[in-house]
């Protein structure tokens, strides 16, 4: 109890003068500058502090305007995010063909989440006819670091039928092959 009250009374004296209790201003500035110098990394996290509201007002136009210079500089997560908020409508209207574009350009670099949402996009049929075993071959590909898509795949694959896994499976080799000739090729 008597550090609890010292601790508050060592916030309140820093509020008095004027020091910030946040660490995230100093983030904040530091990553602004970085991403108004183009470095994309600075770019994708800026977009997820305008996404949160960590340290600035939250804002989907902000945050879908430093993912998309992210991602067209082919960062994957920037790529990835950027298609979830086309799939969701949050800063612009909602469009599939559009967050597939993005979930694919990410998920061909290897990013399990944008895998994962390939998984659901094809698992559902959203902006491409119904595929389980595409869906199931995204899954799997993701599933390696990813838990939802691992559940997603499992719970999946209790739906198909030998052939339709084996085929899966098949284009999910195949997928995974061509991802890592890309890395490679980029030298990654």
């Amino acid at each position: 109890m008597r550090a609890l009250r010292l601790l508050l009374i060592c916030g309140a004296l820093l509020t008095a003068l004027g020091a910030p209790l946040s660490a995230k201003a100093p983030d904040f500035a530091e990553t602004k500058k970085k991403a108004e110098a183009g470095n994309a990394s600075a770019q994708f996290n800026l977009g997820l502090m305008y996404a949160k509201g960590e340290g600035v007002p939250k804002g989907d136009a902000e945050a879908l305007r430093w993912y998309r210079k992210a991602a067209d500089q082919g960062n994957a997560p920037a790529q990835s995010n950027l298609g979830v908020m086309y799939a969701n409508g949050r800063g612009v209207p909602k469009d599939d063909a559009e967050a597939l574009r993005w979930y694919r350009k990410a998920a061909d670099q290897g990013n399990a989440p944008a895998q994962s949402n390939l998984g659901v996009m094809y698992a559902n049929g959203r902006g491409v006819p119904k595929d389980d075993a595409e869906a199931y071959a995204w899954y799997n590909l993701a599933a390696i670091s990813d838990d939802d898509a691992r559940k997603r795949r499992d719970e999946l694959e209790k739906t198909l039928t030998p052939e339709q896994k084996a085929r899966a499976q098949q284009r999910s080799t195949e997928l995974h092959n061509e991802i890592e000739a890309r890395k490679k090729a980029a030298g990654k």
